[in-house]
């Protein structure tokens, strides 16, 4: 996560990862609940990794095994409904975990030989082996349709030339390490997808929530699935299959393939938006709205162009109709002033039912090789069995994951609608007259320090840090760590957000206490306000007597402070330092201090 905050892909886009872990893993109720703070992990989305058994464990209600995936053997059990129930809580919250139907995965793996497939890319489109990668290509669906319905024989035309061209991809790339080209080549996999579905239910004025979008879906899906695999067999009596086609799902069934898999539905975020298009199979997410960008500074307003010439070419069109639109989330349902066969066509994210998301999402997924993203989105007055039934309807009809996102769960979103709501101003807790501590003795290089952490009805309120006999400079700056680390506190500041920003601090003065080194005076009231979080005792000084100095042998009875006596860790390198001649020098690495 810190790596990927570092790079942001040289500034121009933001990286992202994935993180799956299977549900029968020991850390699952951990890993379930480790994006609850928002501020954590902001590079990675979270899924968890379900089996068919778990689900049905859910239905009845019954206990299943975690298992050591070192050792396979059973590390404990849990409830399956509990832990479903955790998932839909969490992604009721924050949209996170999703969950990933592995089993239904790996039953459409078409190299089984090669291996099992364990985790997908981060939207959750691409489930990959090890060292596979992702190479996908998008065709904007609203370009084919003329004269109120789809013009099939471009369509395959152009999903024929897009087979070619993302095989010709796989050859010509540079590729970073050697055993991602290796893998790469030898199962060949692509991904052709589309966007722009929503426009075209549009110019085919036919509603994102009905049985007839259902079936379009499927038509379309289908024709291009079939045209892909077509293209793919042509290029394999060509130019040879991929080299993993013995003992694959296509050996004895084709006479050649040239391409493990051949369609994904991927997103579709940012080529969307230079195709001027909808993104992926996803309805519309408003008709009128504003869309944050990387400079915070700046928002885009904007309205549908399909709407907008509809609107104008039917009369009513108007700049406070659009806005009138962006204040009701976006929705033209339920407005006077748009005809009501203009409002059945217009549907957004937040007016489809969850239902019919799911459905939309199971309709393609018939027809793609590899998996669908798509979101499920929420109202925010969605209760959490509604989280719970969305995410139980995608099992059942064999989807291959499920993201939910109940629209204000976050802070930030990419596109939002209407007005924002103003923000309290957040204020510290006041002081009660009387409050409950306890005092921290800890040893550091630099003497005793005494650290003072009170509570109120809340928890930890204020910390007060004071050197023994140090004065002067030193104890104004406990002073000002301390009041700033308690204005926090009383802030709503998590204790452990705190922590983190003070531990690791170095000094020149280090110490090596039993617990580990103590680094500095703000490493110390960060090891006093963890201990006290976590109910630990407090660290002591590590015996001397334990380093061995060259004039002679440890006392086991008595602490022999010694010339060679280790006075301290080093600061580079961590290991203990010792006094040699007026210098504390570290006998690892060469690290020198005089004075």
């Amino acid at each position: 996560n810190s790596a990927t905050d570092v790079i942001k892909q040289g500034g121009r886009r933001r990286g992202a990862n994935m993180g799956i872990l299977r549900v029968d893993h020991p850390d699952i109720m951990e890993f379930i609940s480790c994006k609850e703070d928002t501020s954590e992990l902001t590079n990675f989305n979270i899924s968890v990794a379900v089996t068919d058994e778990f689900m049905e464990r859910v239905k009845s209600n019954g206990d299943y095994e975690l298992i050591n995936p070192r050792t396979g053997e059973v590390a404990g059990k849990l409830n399956a409904a509990e832990v479903f129930n955790k998932i839909v809580g969490n992604a009721w919250k924050t949209g996170e975990p999703g969950m990933i139907f592995i089993d239904e995965i790996n039953r459409h793996n078409p190299t089984p030989h090669v291996g099992e497939i364990e985790s997908t890319n981060p939207c959750g489109e691409q489930p990959l082996l090890p060292y596979e990668s992702c190479n996908l290509g998008s065709i904007n669906l609203s370009r084919f349709v003329e004269n109120g319905d789809v013009n099939w024989d471009k369509l395959g035309h152009v999903v024929r030339t897009a087979v070619r061209f993302l095989d010709d991809v796989i050859d010509m790339n540079k590729y970073p390490i050697p055993e991602i080209e290796e893998m790469t080549k030898a199962n060949r996999k692509i991904g052709l997808g589309v966007m722009g579905f929503a426009d075209m239910l549009i110019k085919l004025s036919i509603p994102y929530n009905s049985e007839k979008a259902l079936e379009m879906a499927e038509r379309v899906m289908s024709f291009i699935q079939e045209e892909a695999k077509k293209a793919s067999i042509e290029l394999g009596l060509e130019r040879g299959s991929f080299p993993n086609f013995k003992g694959s799902v296509y050996d004895g069934q084709y006479e050649a393939m040239r391409n493990a898999t051949v369609t994904t539905i991927a997103p579709t975020g940012t080529i969307s938006i230079i195709a001027g298009c909808s993104s992926g199979i996803e309805p519309l997410f408003a008709i009128s709205f504003i869309r944050n960008v990387l400079d915070k500074d700046d928002k885009l307003h904007e309205t549908n162009p399909y709407f907008e010439e509809i609107a104008r070419e039917m009369g009513f069109y108007s700049e406070e109709l659009m806005n009138k639109i962006a204040e009701n989330n976006g929705s033209v349902q339920g407005l006077e002033e748009v005809p009501e066969e203009v409002q059945r066509i217009f549907v957004t994210a937040l007016d489809i039912s969850p239902e019919w998301h799911v459905r939309m999402q199971a309709a393609f997924q018939k027809y793609v090789d590899n998996a669908t993203s798509k979101t499920i989105n929420l109202p925010e007055h969605a209760t959490v069995e509604d989280v719970k039934n969305a995410y139980l309807l995608a099992y059942e009809l064999k989807c291959k994951g499920i993201t939910v996102y109940r629209y204000g769960s976050r802070p930030e979103q990419v596109i939002t609608t209407g007005e924002e709501k103003e923000r309290d101003a957040i204020a510290p807790r006041p002081r009660p007259a009387v409050v409950r501590g306890v005092t921290r003795k800890i040893a550091t290089g630099c003497g005793n320090l005494y650290v003072t952490m009170n509570e109120d009805e809340h928890g930890l309120f204020e910390v007060f840090a004071r050197l023994g006999k140090a004065g002067g400079c030193a104890d104004a700056q406990l002073e000002a760590v301390g009041r700033l680390v308690s204005l926090c506190l009383r802030s709503g500041v998590k204790p452990m957000e705190i922590v983190k920003q003070l531990k690791a601090i170095r000094c020149p003065n280090p110490l090596l206490a039993r617990g580990g080194p103590v680094l500095s005076c703000p490493d110390a009231i960060a090891k006093a306000l963890e201990d006290h979080i976590k109910g630990k005792e407090v660290l002591q000084p590590a015996r001397l007597d334990l380093f061995e100095g060259k004039e002679g042998k440890k006392d086991e009875e008595k602490v022999k402070y010694t010339e060679k006596a280790p006075v301290g860790v080093c600061p580079d390198c961590g290991s203990p330092l010792v006094y040699e001649e007026g210098c504390r020098i570290c006998k690892q690495c060469g690290y020198s201090t005089c004075g």
